[in-house]
Order: structure tokens, then C-alpha cells, then sequence
């Protein structure tokens, strides 16, 4: 049984929504003001809220305002209900979050449709959340044992044959084992990076005033640290001569840090999947008051399916091609432009290579 939140200071209008919404089955909470629907909101935590705009003290637009900034309350659907449904304070309910107007008077028919769609739209939210969570938990349920547990087998064992036998071996022998397990604790060292970032910035994202923190964050200037971060990718790949730059030196609206993370995964992104040989550029451009950060590789490319499936713990075509990681670069980069107002984009065709292209406004740097 749904369970909704009638806020409204008339009695006589509370009782006609009250009995109209129970003929139809629903819980039916009321509460006789803004500062009583509030707390009652908290308490009880309703599928759907219905609440007047005109009320003393406490009004329907405060009332609104305060729900949305708690996290429990922040995603309830939430109707006004006015007789002055004008296009400024239907904008003012809009801004603050509310999903819908319902002016007064209106029917029971009227009624039923606005708790029945906005109630329809939630349920389709929370179902396409929880295919999301399914699916990320299946990829994460398949993928990671196997990303732990490859690092960390070569470490394993060549720890154990240099502890056992290192009396026996020749340096060449001590040294070719160092390198492995060095390089097995970088990838685990990076599986893990990648874990925490990804985690946090989903904790950033859930808080509107950690996002707005975060769009403070500017690179000043970004071709120098854009050129050693993908230059050190392109060490990594054994594949220096293969990197190209055409970097024009405009500030960018991402932190250091940020703008570091972004170009760390797309040019090990572009050098994992393309050959040695073939090129990979990055530019940096400011034109139509966009700033655009591009970088591309004439590798095996993406089809359309997979650009449109790029998420968390996903990798493409792994029973064709072995790779590192937990799939988490992409969207990590894209995550993080977005979070910073930003698009993240892929041109692509298989074997044909990419074009993956972060956008901001050039206005929100202003």
C-alpha cells in the first residue's frame, strides 16, 4: 500500500483528498501545516507528497526546500498544490524540485492522475536503479576475484620462491622476479586507486554542496600537466613515439588532481587498445565557448552497443583480449567530467579507432 503525505492548512480540503485517496487504497497521512508536514515527512517517509503553496509561517515552497536538502527525503515525489499556478511560481516550485503542479480546484479524477503518474514515474526511477545495481553487482561479482587474485598470485609466488630459494639464484634470476612483483603490486596499487575514487566520487555525487565545492577547482594552466601524464602513459606502453599534442594553454574548469585522473585513463585507455605504431593525439581546443579535451587512437574502437553499455566494472570483448583493471578508467573519466559540468563523448566504429572527448563550458569558467 502507497503511503502519501497531505499537507494543507483547510481542514475541509485535507478531509475530500483524504477520503478520495483512501477510496483508491492508499495510506493517507495528514498534517495541518508546513512545519507539521516537515516533521511528519521525516517520520514516516512517504511514497508520494501533496502540499499546498499558501500557508503561514511554514509555506509549501520552504517546505519543499527543507525536504530536499535531507538525504531521506530528498528523492519523495512532491506535488504543489496552488490557486495561483503562475509561470513564476510554477518556475520558483520547479527550481526548488518539485515534480508537478496540481492547481485547485481541481477534480478527483485530476487528483488520481497526478499521484498515479508521479507515483509510475517513481517506481520506473527505482526499478531502472535497482537493473543498474544488479548489473553492477554481477559484473563486480565476476570481475574482481579474477583482478585481486591475478596480482596478487604473482606476488605470491614469486615472494615465496625468493624467500625459499633466493641462496639459489642467479641475480638475473632475483631481478626478473623483482620486476614481476613490482609490477603485480602497481596494477593491484591501481585496482585499488580506482576502487576508492570511484566510490568517493559517488559519495560526492549524492551531496549537491560537495558537487558545487568541486566545480571550484580550475588548471590555470593544463598543457604541461597534460603533456607528462600522457606522456608517462605512453612510457608505461613502451609507446613514446607514438604520442602527439595540440595543447592550446586555456584554463580548464577541473582541479589538478581531477584534470590528472581524466587524462591518466583515457591515454592508457587509447594505448591499451590500439597497436604499437599507431597514433595517439591529444588536444586541447576553446572554440564556440567550449573547451574541449580530446584524445584519439586509431585502435579497435568500440560499436555502438558498448558506448551506450559504458559503465562501472564493465569491460568489452574479454574472451578475445586480456586486460588489466576493473573496466572503472572510462567511467571514472566520465564521471568525473560530469560532476564538473561537463560531457564526456565517444566517436567510435569498430577497428576503425576513437575519439573520446571531454566538453565544458567555457561560460562556467567565467
Amino acid at each position: 500500500m502507497k503511503k502519501i503525505l497531505v499537507i494543507d492548512d483547510e481542514e475541509w480540503l485535507r478531509e475530500m483528498i483524504y477520503l478520495a485517496l483512501k477510496q483508491k487504497g492508499f495510506e493517507v497521512i495528514e498534517a495541518v501545516n508546513g512545519a507539521d508536514g516537515i516533521e511528519k515527512a521525516r517520520k514516516e517517509l512517504p511514497d508520494l507528497i501533496l502540499c499546498d503553496v499558501n500557508m503561514e509561517k511554514v509555506d509549501g515552497y520552504l517546505t519543499l526546500s527543507s525536504l530536499r536538502t535531507e538525504a531521506p527525503t530528498a528523492s519523495i515525489p512532491f506535488i504543489l498544490m496552488t490557486g495561483l499556478a503562475d509561470n513564476a511560481g510554477m518556475r520558483h516550485g520547479m527550481e526548488l524540485g518539485a515534480d508537478d503542479y496540481l492547481p485547485k480546484p481541481f477534480t478527483t479524477d485530476a487528483l488520481y492522475a497526478a499521484v498515479n503518474a508521479r507515483l509510475k514515474k517513481a517506481q520506473t526511477v527505482r526499478d531502472e536503479a535497482e537493473r543498474k545495481l544488479a548489473h553492477l553487482r554481477d559484473n563486480i561479482s565476476l570481475m574482481l576475484p579474477h583482478e585481486l587474485r591475478t596480482p596478487l598470485n604473482g606476488i605470491l609466488a614469486y615472494g615465496e620462491i625468493l624467500a625459499a630459494d633466493a641462496a639459489k639464484l642467479k641475480p638475473a634470476e632475483i631481478a626478473e622476479m623483482g620486476h614481476v612483483v613490482h609490477q603485480s603490486g602497481k596494477r593491484l596499487e591501481r585496482l585499488i586507486e580506482n576502487f576508492l575514487i570511484y566510490a568517493q566520487l559517488e559519495l560526492i555525487a549524492a551531496d549537491p554542496k560537495n558537487v558545487n565545492a568541486l566545480r571550484l577547482g580550475r588548471t590555470e594552466h593544463p598543457v604541461a600537466l597534460i603533456e607528462k601524464h600522457a606522456a608517462a602513459q605512453a612510457v608505461l606502453a613502451n609507446r613514446s613515439p607514438d604520442l602527439s599534442f595540440e595543447l592550446a594553454d586555456i584554463p580548464v574548469p577541473m582541479a589538478e588532481e581531477y584534470l590528472s585522473k581524466v587524462v591518466d585513463e583515457l591515454a592508457q585507455n587509447a594505448f591499451k587498445f590500439s597497436d604499437p605504431g599507431s597514433s595517439v593525439r591529444l588536444t586541447l581546443t576553446d572554440a564556440f565557448n567550449t573547451i574541449t579535451l580530446t584524445i584519439s587512437d586509431q585502435g579497435r574502437g568500440f560499436t555502438t552497443e558498448q558506448i551506450t553499455r559504458v559503465g562501472a566494472y564493465m569491460q568489452f570483448d574479454r574472451t578475445m583480449q586480456e586486460q588489466q583493471g576493473l573496466g572503472l578508467g572510462l567511467v571514472i573519466a566520465k564521471r568525473l567530467v560530469a560532476l564538473h559540468g561537463g560531457t564526456l563523448s565517444i566517436v567510435s566504429e569498430p577497428s576503425m579507432g576513437a575519439v573520446i572527448s571531454a566538453k565544458f563550458s567555457k561560460a562556467k569558467t567565467d
